[in-house]
Parts: structure tokens; C-alpha cells; sequence
């Protein structure tokens, strides 16, 4: 991996990274292919969007498929078709979100599976094993996501297991074709954010992400804590803001100093008829649209948009046809690539301040009312 800053405007990096199979241009929204796939789309499509890097779970593919299935594949890429670079989250998250009950040790979690209900166990140098298995790009370290609300008590002792793991999936982590990041936790305490991140340099990493925010806390808490930690992540290596997708929110990290992003907000939205435009969320089931044949988006580039109305695509939903979901998805990804391609041009050229406040003002003042 190589990662190389290439322009700053205030906290704001533009940059590239370089990884085996591609280099990409930060900062970056990373589309979410869960289990092995960007729903409803080919990866064909999701590169033609402008994506250059997918996020696959560790804890969704241990499951189904199955390590055992991607490894006669030789690796995610040539299983799911994707020639690109692939980050695979640790599953600390999902064990957190979805694994309920769950029994948390020193070792490791175990759980019961949400698909047949089987126990299982995933820690530290299982989660490692199993990344390895995937042939990720990028690996995240197992980590215990901080709930919120959380006391600084709790929150520092699930900040320090989290290190301690990470401690181990350093130690474990074998691959020479695979890159791992560490993970920083500490809730919506800056003081326990500083600290992990203090830690996890010390350990050594090849990158630095923040994860538990967006977990429930208020949109101003989080953007309190990007404002004041970022800027204290590693300079020389990628940052990495672990599941936020709000185009306002992810202005925010770019300005405090975030290189990736993913969410599964723009296919999850897509797939529920909320499609993203410049001006605000158009909801596309309202009955406004019934007649309406103007594109989502005047000026977008995307198949959606370039062929079809507003009135054909409420229309595929009304009547439960897969394509309206699988154009819409298109749409929300397109949208993403290019709001990202506008923040990096905005950063080299030095005028993000400008981009943001324009870009604001039409999607939060004006898009208050889009249908």
C-alpha cells in the first residue's frame, strides 16, 4: 500500500491510495456489498458508477457462503466478479447490531447465528483468518463496538478490550498481500478517542479508522468528536470514518480530515424509493410523481435518469418490479461518485469552504421540501 497526500484546504486532504489491485482517489465513498454484493446491481454497474473500491463483512461471509466456499474461489474478488480493491469490516460491528444475545469475553463473542441460530464464536485471530481467507485489499481489525448511550467508565473499558484485540489481530495478521487498519473506539469522548488512537500507532497499523459514531448519538455530538480527533489521526496514513453516509455528514469528515467512507444508506435508500439529488431527497412513492415526467435529476449522468421518469419509476415500485430497485440503486450511486468526484476538485483547487456552504444551501435549504 502506498497512500500519498496530494493537496490540502484546511483539515481537508485529497489524496490517492495505492493498493494491489488499483489505485484510489481520496476522499472516497465506498459502496457496501455486505454479503458478496452490491444489491440488485452487477459490480460491473457499481464500477460504471464511479466506485473504484467495495466494503464485503467478515461476519455475513463467515456465515453464508461460507470461508470454506470463497476460498475454492481463490478469494471474494473472483467469487463476486470484482476486479477493484475490497476493505472487509472485522465483524465487530454487526456482532454489536445484530447478534442478540451475545456473550462477550476476553476471548472473543459468541453468539447465535441470526440465519439458523447456531452458536458461534468469532475473536480476534478467527476474524483475521477469515479476511485472510477473503483476499481482501484492506482488513479491519475485530474490535467491540461502544454502544450508546455509554458512561466514560464503559466506554474506556470497551475502548481498551478493543485495543487488546487489536493487539492480537496484529499478531495474528500473516498476509503480505493484505493491508489491516486498526480501529478506534472511545464513544463520544474525545479524551478515550486520543488514547486509542495513541495505542493503536504504537502497535502499528497501515491505516486508522474511527468507528462507533453514528450508533444513536445526536448528529452535533458526532460531528463534535470528527472535529476534535481526526485531526489527531496518524498524517502519513489513511483515516477512515466507519459507516456514515449522510452527504452533509460526510462533508463534515472531509472538512476534519477523513480520507473513506461507507454506508449502506444511498442501496438501502434506493431499494425504499429515496433517491438522492442536489436538491434534497425525492421521495419517490409520493403521489406527486405519478405524472411527473421529468428525470430524478436534470443534469445526472446515470442509466435512471438518462431514459427514465420520475412517473415510470414510482410506477415500477407501485407495481413491485425488480428494475425500479436496480435503477434507483444506480441512480444513488451515481450520485455518490459524483459528489465525492466535486469534493476532491473542490480540495485541489482549494475552495471546499465555498463547495460546501452551495452545496448545503441547495440540498438542506431548498431541498427541505423535494417531493
Amino acid at each position: 500500500m502506498k497512500f500519498r497526500v496530494t493537496a490540502k484546504d484546511g483539515n481537508a486532504r485529497r489524496g490517492s491510495l495505492t493498493l494491489a489491485r488499483g489505485v484510489v482517489e481520496t476522499p472516497v465513498f465506498m459502496p457496501v456489498g455486505t454479503g458478496g454484493a452490491v444489491r440488485t446491481v452487477t459490480p460491473e454497474e457499481v464500477a460504471e458508477s464511479g466506485a473504484r473500491v467495495i466494503l464485503g463483512n467478515t461476519f455475513h461471509l463467515m456465515l453464508r457462503p461460507g470461508a470454506e466456499v470463497i476460498r475454492a474461489h481463490d478469494g471474494l474478488h473472483k467469487f463476486m466478479h470484482w476486479s477493484g480493491p475490497i476493505l472487509t469490516d472485522s465483524g465487530g460491528f454487526q456482532v454489536w447490531s445484530l447478534a442478540d444475545p451475545r456473550d462477550i469475553s476476553e476471548q472473543g463473542v459468541t453468539f447465535r447465528s441470526p440465519f439458523d441460530g447456531s452458536k458461534i464464536f468469532l475473536g480476534a485471530e478467527e476474524s483475521m483468518s477469515v479476511q485472510q481467507t477473503l483476499g481482501s485489499d484492506i482488513a479491519m481489525v475485530f474490535d467491540d463496538c461502544t454502544p450508546y448511550p455509554a458512561t466514560h467508565q464503559n466506554a474506556r473499558e470497551s475502548m481498551e478490550r478493543s485495543l487488546r484485540w487489536a493487539r492480537r489481530c496484529r499478531d495474528a495478521h500473516s498476509s503480505d498481500q493484505q493491508v489491516l487498519f486498526g480501529i478506534a473506539q472511545g464513544g463520544i469522548y474525545p479524551d478515550l478517542r486520543v488514547r486509542s488512537l495513541e495505542v493503536l500507532e504504537e502497535i502499528g497499523f497501515d491505516g486508522y479508522a474511527l468507528g462507533g459514531l453514528s450508533v444513536g448519538e445526536p448528529t452535533d455530538q458526532m460531528h463534535s468528536v470528527l472535529g476534535q480527533v481526526t485531526p489527531q489521526m496518524p498524517d502519513e496514513a489513511p483515516r477512515y470514518l466507519m459507516g456514515v453516509g449522510r452527504p452533509e455528514d460526510i462533508l463534515v469528515g472531509v472538512r476534519s480530515g477523513i480520507d473513506l467512507f461507507d454506508c449502506v444508506l444511498p442501496t438501502r435508500n434506493a431499494r425504499n424509493g429515496w433517491l438522492y439529488t442536489r436538491r434534497g431527497i425525492v421521495r419517490l412513492k409520493n403521489s406527486a410523481h405519478r405524472t411527473d415526467t421529468r428525470p430524478v435529476e436534470e443534469d445526472c449522468g446515470c442509466p435512471a435518469c438518462r431514459h427514465y421518469s420520475r412517473s415510470y419509476l414510482r410506477y415500477l415500485f407501485a407495481t413491485g418490479e425488480t428494475l425500479g430497485k436496480r435503477l434507483c440503486t444506480l441512480h444513488n450511486l451515481w450520485f455518490f461518485g459524483a459528489f465525492m468526484e466535486d469534493i476532491r476538485c473542490a480540495v485541489d483547487s482549494g475552495t471546499l469552504e465555498t463547495f460546501s456552504e452551495a452545496f448545503l444551501d441547495g440540498y438542506i435549504e431548498r431541498g427541505t421540501n423535494v417531493a
